[in-house]
């Protein structure tokens, strides 16, 4: 999770400190790197509200190509 407190180690509840931690737990996500459950964590918000964030800014959550959809419907 993404420290909230600043460097004299009081907690810091800034809304700019805040945004900066869902923006990067967002590109993390876009780019691979975080799971959606591992980037709502660093994000320090439940999983389901990270999602309706990423939706909010546009983000696709729906990360299944094309062969693997055939595949799926294959397989069910």
């Amino acid at each position: 999770m993404c420290s909230r407190r600043n460097r004299t180690g009081f907690k810091s509840n800034t809304t700019l400190g805040e945004e900066l931690c869902l923006s990067a737990a967002m590109k993390l996500y876009e780019l691979g790197k975080l799971s959606s459950g591992a980037a709502a964590q660093l994000a320090g918000i439940e999983r389901v509200v990270f999602l309706s964030k990423l939706r909010d800014y546009g983000i696709n959550t729906f990360r299944l190509t094309e062969a693997e959809l055939t595949e799926d419907l294959e397989n069910a």
